[in-house]
């Protein structure tokens, strides 16, 4: 199939089904498009064409795409139109992949749900009438629906990851750093990333592959060590070896290690763990691999870490709404979900105070992350629930306290600043479940080369 083939029913299929999904937030102009694609089409004829020729892209409403709405799906930058590319975007249009539009989320990516859009619930394509998880709601439904091959999300605290989960689709947390977040409106500069979402894993280790790599416009971005795009090119189980398959060895050989993680701390509906114990159990037969239960110390105090570093990091971020350079000052014109983290926010930082609950957060965050590094001394990924209970139906009333429970376990690989990828354990009537790899810095290439054997297994 051509990239303009491919782009003709892409459109199609948004123009059909996005207003009732709701996923996608604006197009870019059709004619442009297809122009491009005849262009990428022309590339891939002459054997020059980048990585993601011939993808279909949208992207999280909060990264920058020059020319189009920036609005962090929020009134008060809903006629903000970006003015430049954030790097990302610039690694992908010079990998020829077609970005398309932005996508649908939770405003200011504050929510685990969908549903704080100002622009409009989002519907979860996978499980209809179900939440489809936050806060890159818009990206895992537009993924899980057909209507790109890859889009991109950010994730704070599990907010590609719980949407991937819901969806029923691949998407990966990078390790802190390892991607540039220039052109990303953040939502905590200390934990944000950005990061793909697609049907494959190997379609997101593609994406991961050409948008990571230091940046001098991110002062804390770093290179690399690995070719991520490789790491899905995995030996078959050792009952299955062939000639095409001796160069590589077998998973057993590399003696690696699988962890799962001990949550007897955490509470988790019963179902969605025991979908992911009859998993492991079977990865572990046919790859023949050690499994150990790992226990990562006051993990249960993750949300709680969390939650304060968020409040401070938003606030501060958001002082720059102030409606006099651009868009409307964003007390005014914020939903109740962006104004309790700023009130929060505000709160914590009061003179009063002298910071104590963020630099306790702080000092929590860093035991956090001492523990994982521990954990991983005798371990090489970490495999648990992406989140602990199946979403919510679409405008049932939850608590706050039920709504921020989604990230127990998503946060900690945030705070620890690992990498983790969530992708489809099964479901659980007929609503998806994910299942979490976290794996250390860096660690990319075992995370994914993991993921793609349990992708491999089925539902």
């Amino acid at each position: 199939m051509t990239t303009q083939s491919h782009l003709e029913e892409c459109l199609e299929k948004i123009k059909k089904e996005n207003p009732k999904i709701n996923a996608v937030l604006e197009l870019r102009n059709e004619k442009e498009l297809i122009e491009e694609a005849k262009k990428i089409d022309e590339k891939i004829r002459n054997k020059k064409a980048g990585k993601l020729a011939g993808k279909i892209v949208l992207v999280k409403a909060c990264i920058n795409v020059k020319g189009l709405h920036a609005s962090c799906a929020s009134k008060t930058l809903e006629n903000y139109i970006a003015t430049y590319d954030a790097t990302v975007v610039k690694k992908i249009k010079e990998e020829d992949g077609l970005i398309i539009g932005v996508t649908n989320m939770d405003e200011f990516a504050c929510g685990s749900s969908g549903e704080t859009s100002a622009f409009g619930v989002c519907q979860n394509p996978a499980a209809p009438g179900r939440i489809p998880g936050g806060s890159s709601s818009g990206s895992a439904a537009s993924v899980s629906a057909g209507f790109c091959d890859i889009a991109l999300g950010t994730d704070t605290g599990g907010s590609i990851r719980n949407p991937a989960s819901h969806c029923g689709v691949v998407g990966i947390k990078p390790t802190y750093a390892s991607v540039s977040r220039y052109g990303l409106i953040d939502l905590g500069m200390s934990l944000d990333q950005i990061g793909p979402l697609s049907k494959t894993v190997d379609d997101c280790a593609l994406m991961l592959d050409a948008i990571r790599g230091k940046d001098e416009r991110d002062s804390i971005s770093v290179d690399s060590p690995r070719d991520f795009a490789q790491s899905t090119t995995f030996p078959r189980p050792p009952s299955q070896k062939s000639e095409m398959n001796k160069q590589n060895c077998s998973l057993s050989e590399k003696n690696l290690t699988i962890g799962v993680l001990d949550i007897s701390e955490l509470k988790v509906e019963k179902e969605i763990q025991d979908l992911i114990d009859k998993k492991v159990e079977e990865l572990s037969k046919k790859y023949k691999l050690k499994v150990k239960k790992i226990k990562i110390d006051h993990i249960d105090l993750a949300v709680s870490t969390y939650y304060p570093l968020v409040y401070v990091e938003f606030f501060s971020g958001t002082r720059k709404f102030d409606g006099r350079r651009y868009g409307l000052k964003i007390e005014d014109s914020c939903g109740p979900e962006v104004l309790r983290r700023i009130l929060g926010g505000s709160e914590i930082t009061k003179a009063e105070y002298k910071g104590r609950n963020y630099f306790l957060a702080l000092k929590a965050k860093k035991f956090i992350e001492k523990q994982f590094e521990k954990a991983f001394k005798e371990v090489d990924v970490i495999i648990c629930p992406t989140v602990p209970k199946l979403p919510h139906k679409i405008g049932e009333s939850i608590s706050v306290e039920e709504m921020y429970a989604y990230d127990v376990f998503t946060t900690p690989a945030n705070l620890a600043g690992i990498c983790a990828i969530s992708l489809s354990a099964g479901k659980i009537d007929k609503i998806p479940v994910g299942i979490q790899i976290m794996a250390n810095k860096f660690e990319e290439e075992k995370m994914l080369q993991i993921a793609k054997v349990i992708e491999g297994l089925g539902e």
